[in-house]
């Protein structure tokens, strides 16, 4: 399944750059794509482990860039 988000707060093209990689590696994520200038992360996943896999999205970004957060 594929989905939209927005984020907020995402200030460097480097760090969405870096959380685009750090996602791409949780179990489940099929694809991964963050948009810096429309600040926007697009994930494709499997259904079965979405609840785990947004759990640990929020926590990779908040990681790499603090302040920034997910707009589901």
């Amino acid at each position: 399944m594929k989905r939209s988000y927005r984020l907020k707060g995402l200030h460097c093209a480097s760090c969405a750059a870096k959380m685009e990689d750090s996602i791409k590696k949780i179990d489940g994520m099929n694809d991964v794509s963050i948009d810096f200038m429309m600040q926007r992360l697009t994930i494709d996943y499997d259904e079965s482990k979405f609840p785990e896999m947004i759990k640990e999205t929020v926590k990779m970004i908040n990681k790499i860039e603090p302040g920034c957060t997910v707009q589901f």
